[in-house]
């Protein structure tokens, strides 16, 4: 959704910038073009030492390493007929804390182990004088794992971490109990510490991953200024995270748009293709494709609104 949007039109605008750009997702696919580094790296999760590889592959100034590990391509819709955060709507997977704390400790390993020279500015690893950019609740273990096992071994001194939050409904709720499958210390126990009124998944005390994220980053940042101003307005709004988001601050970038991607006079999905110069007598034509299309009346006089957004109860 939104956050894959993000991720793809952001990295190479700040590689345009100058700066050296690795996003590190789950594998959930066989990616044709990212192949294995043959880089293995142990993470212990859950009180058991697991193998993760990283596949690469280098685009528009970007380095996309993906984490190979059998939980995630399991997941993947189309290859065994479920979806990627559950087997239905509103349901979660068990393994959930365990594949995305893999993916935590993962993208901490990468800058570190990943010999990487595709760019012609950079070359050899990221070394640990980086800034994570941690995306929603999946990745909120990672400022948690750089505190605790990182810098008290004096890795990543001078490491930053930015949690970004695309959509606050959705904060890593889980029982209380599992807060000792993450490997992580007692003292942050607090930062996870987490009540609600909802009995799913347990009635109850429960750790809150997000919220853990946010204290533990050293920056928040979020979508747009007013969704900003909106997570901090009320407890509904800011789906009962609002008091923690108003102890660190926000702060709001507006979402930003690929100009390479949406550009009309390239867009392989249109039909008649245009610029500024033309946009006034190819969109009539474009118009009446899409009517056809989707099976609406023909007409370029008719209005067609568009609406890009959620569809959930």
């Amino acid at each position: 959704g939104g956050l894959g949007d993000v991720l793809g039109g952001l990295p190479p605008a700040m590689a345009a910038n100058g700066h050296r750009v690795m996003t590190v997702s789950p594998r959930y696919d066989q990616y044709k073009d990212a192949w294995d580094t043959g880089v293995p790296v142990e993470i212990k999760v859950g009180g058991r030492v697991e193998t993760v590889r990283f596949f690469h592959c280098y685009k528009r100034g970007v380095d996309r390493v993906f984490v190979d590990h059998p939980s995630f391509l399991e997941r993947v819709w189309g290859k065994t007929g479920s979806k990627i955060y559950g087997p239905s709507a509103g349901e979660d997977y068990k393994d959930n804390q365990f594949r995305f704390s893999l993916l935590c400790q993962a993208a901490l390993e990468a800058p570190r182990v990943l010999n990487l020279n595709s760019n012609k500015y950079f070359s050899g690893t990221y070394g640990d004088e980086v800034v994570f950019i941690a995306n929603d609740w999946h990745t909120a273990l990672l400022p948690c794992y750089l505190k605790a096992i990182y810098k008290p071994k004096g890795i990543y001194e001078n490491a930053k971490v930015v949690f970004c939050i695309h959509n606050i409904a959705y904060q890593g709720r889980f029982p209380i109990s599992d807060f000792s499958v993450l490997n992580l210390p007692e003292n942050l126990k607090g930062s996870f510490d987490f009540i609600d009124g909802y009995n799913k998944p347990v009635k109850g005390r429960k750790i809150n991953w997000m919220k853990a994220g946010l204290l533990e980053s050293d920056r928040v940042v979020t979508v747009s200024p007013f969704y900003a101003q909106e997570l901090v307005s009320g407890e509904d709004k800011g789906v009962e995270l609002d008091n923690i988001i108003r102890k660190t601050g926000i702060t709001g970038i507006v979402n930003g748009m690929d100009v390479q991607e949406w550009n009309p006079a390239t867009d392989k999905y249109l039909d008649t293709k245009y610029d500024s110069t033309t946009v006034l007598d190819a969109k009539p034509l474009v118009k009446e494709a899409l009517q056809a299309e989707v099976g609406l009346p023909v007409d370029r006089n008719i209005p067609v609104i568009g609406f890009i957004g959620r569809l959930e109860e």
